[in-house]
């Protein structure tokens, strides 16, 4: 979605399911009118999470069932999506920026952590 198409967009709520389908410029339209937009950070994340517990399954040797996979899965992205709500909110920003800012927020504490800076 550009800036060409965005203001003839009726829906008050847009998942975006491809990596970034929303321009910059869309996105402040979007927002302008009201439109709510889960980023795909966000939206594509269970199956990165996912991933992520397969890796750590087959570091530990171990396999889990099925439901303990999505209970994390759900326990995970709840509270992903508890977070970027609550940084949208608190900051009055779109919920793409507080996950970018949350984001950045870990790589800047990761990086203290281990000394980098």
């Amino acid at each position: 979605m550009t800036h060409d198409n965005a203001d003839r967009i009726r829906a008050r709520l847009i998942a975006e399911a491809a990596n970034h389908p929303v321009t910059p410029a869309a996105d402040d339209i979007l927002d302008a009118n009201g439109v709510v937009v889960i980023p795909d950070i966000l939206a594509n994340a269970g199956g990165v999470t996912v991933s992520y517990f397969e890796w750590v399954q087959n570091i530990q040797q171990y396999r889990w069932e099925e439901d303990q996979v999505n209970s994390e899965l759900r326990k995970t992205m709840a509270r992903a999506w508890h977070n970027v709500h609550a940084k949208a909110t608190v900051d009055g920003v779109s919920f793409r920026l507080a996950a970018f800012a949350l984001a950045v927020e870990k790589v800047e504490r990761a990086a203290r952590l281990r000394g980098y800076v």
